[in-house]
């Protein structure tokens, strides 16, 4: 069944919306989470705080909208998908490794806002919560995907994975010490080799 065609009026709301995210994801990388207002979003997205209200009505749906944007742009559904069916243990296994590096040179600027917007209100963390859990079920499925070769019990081996995958592993190696992504890669791959097979 075809998508009912939208109205002109629904693709600029849609719009607006998309460029009202963009400009709170900027701020809020600059800034802060807690530090950016809606007033201050408004401004940056050329609209009328209004707006804002009208479009999301809480900076929580804001953020909401920013990491399913980072996740689509980053092909995380379809590339995990492509993980799940290589038939090679190793070559899944540098397949993971792949996603992972891809997810965060696609937008970890979004990782750090997600970790700097923990400290808000019960309902954010909720919010935080819920996409960081939809992302280690992607994660752990890669694992278990190999549980009939791992030399390690697989909630280890999953363990293994997500402490790969700590934000701060990434910072470390890519921003701070300059690796480039295929380094980043290339440790992920061999650290889990090493580690479950």
């Amino acid at each position: 069944m075809a998508e009912p065609v939208k109205t002109y009026r629904q693709v600029q709301a849609e719009e607006t919306r998309i460029r009202i995210a963009q400009a709170a994801r900027r701020l809020f990388a600059a800034q802060g989470y807690g530090a950016t207002s809606i007033d201050a979003i408004a401004k940056e997205a050329g609209v009328a705080t209004r707006t804002v209200y009208s479009a999301f009505g809480t900076k929580r749906e804001i953020l909401s909208l920013i990491c399913d944007q980072w996740l689509r742009d980053a092909g995380a559904i379809e590339r995990a998908e492509q993980v799940l069916a290589i038939a090679d243990p190793v070559d899944r296994l540098v397949g993971a490794a792949g996603w992972l590096t891809n997810l965060y040179s696609a937008g970890f600027d979004v990782v750090l806002i997600f970790e700097a917007a923990t400290d808000e209100s019960p309902e954010t963390k909720a919010l935080l919560r819920s996409k960081l859990a939809g992302r280690n079920q992607v994660m752990d499925a890669m694992i278990a995907s190999l549980e009939d070769v791992l030399r390690v019990p697989l909630a280890q081996a999953q363990a293994v994975y997500r402490a790969l995958a700590a934000p701060g592993v990434y910072q470390e190696l890519v921003d701070e010490s300059g690796w480039t992504r295929a380094e980043f890669e290339t440790f992920v791959a061999d650290s889990l080799r090493r580690q479950l097979l």
